[in-house]
């Protein structure tokens, strides 16, 4: 109690929180993306179900991490050099997680554009996926975003305590974000292919990190952000359009 009661009456420890809770709240829009994109394409009965399953898992998977700390921290260590950069087990796991995810999107935007492939590279049918496949893939990701999010959070603080509230908390928001998100995703096809688009970005970015090439993150969800404002701006017009009679999608 007397460690808690003076962790509160810091205000270090206070910005320390604030900074932290909004990096894991941006750091779980880019696992949020996934879930959506990737649970949308279960039966409707099964959506939200997976999305909730799926950020369940993330929130265990990141208080688990948080209890071995230690071991964490260790994965930072230098296994072997590549190209001049010496690669750790963090490494190898975020390439791992950014390779997977381009394949991901990659598929994903080639189904998208071609709904009737036959059979491909990729594979025979793409429209729907087993509730047990998604919730692997899901958790797949959700290790590799839980190992990245851990180690940037020690990095910020030493204070478990302080960690355990900001996941709370970010896992909170994604809980109520998840559905609404993958509904307005669902709803609104030119948003899957920004959305993927996004994912290609993430995984790049991961693939680009695990090399020693750092890409600071405000420049990546700048770059996000600004994709989606013109999205936004390209939905109100094609609405415009249609209240003036004139031809638009069918559905925004």
């Amino acid at each position: 109690m007397d460690y808690l009661a003076s962790l509160a009456a810091d205000p270090a420890v206070w910005a320390a929180l604030a900074t932290l809770i909004a990096m894991e709240v941006v750091l779980g829009i880019d696992n949020l993306i996934f879930i959506s994109i990737l649970t949308n394409k279960l039966p409707e009965a099964q959506r939200s179900r997976g999305r909730r399953l799926g950020i369940s898992m993330a929130l265990i998977l990141r208080l688990g991490l948080l209890g071995t700390v230690a071991f964490i921290v260790q994965l930072t260590t230098p296994l072997f050099s590549l190209f001049g950069h010496g690669i750790s087990w963090r490494d190898l796991i975020l390439i791992a997680g950014g390779l997977f995810l381009v394949w991901k999107a990659t598929k994903e935007i080639h189904h998208n554009v071609d709904p009737d492939p036959g059979d491909d590279m990729f594979e025979k049918r793409s429209a729907t996926i087993g509730f047990g496949a998604a919730v692997t893939q899901i958790l797949l990701l959700d290790l590799v975003f839980s190992i990245d999010s851990i180690i940037t959070a020690v990095g910020m603080t030493d204070h478990i305590p302080v960690m355990v509230i900001a996941v709370l908390v970010a896992v909170g928001v994604m809980l109520v974000a998840a559905d609404p998100l993958g509904n307005f995703i669902h709803r609104n096809p030119t948003i899957v292919m920004l959305a993927l688009g996004f994912l290609l970005l993430i995984g790049t970015t991961l693939i680009a990190e695990g090399f020693g090439a750092h890409i600071p993150k405000g420049y990546v969800y700048a770059a996000m952000a600004f994709s989606a404002f013109v999205e936004g701006l390209n939905m109100f017009a094609r609405r415009a359009r249609r209240a003036k009679g004139g031809p638009g999608p069918a559905h925004d």
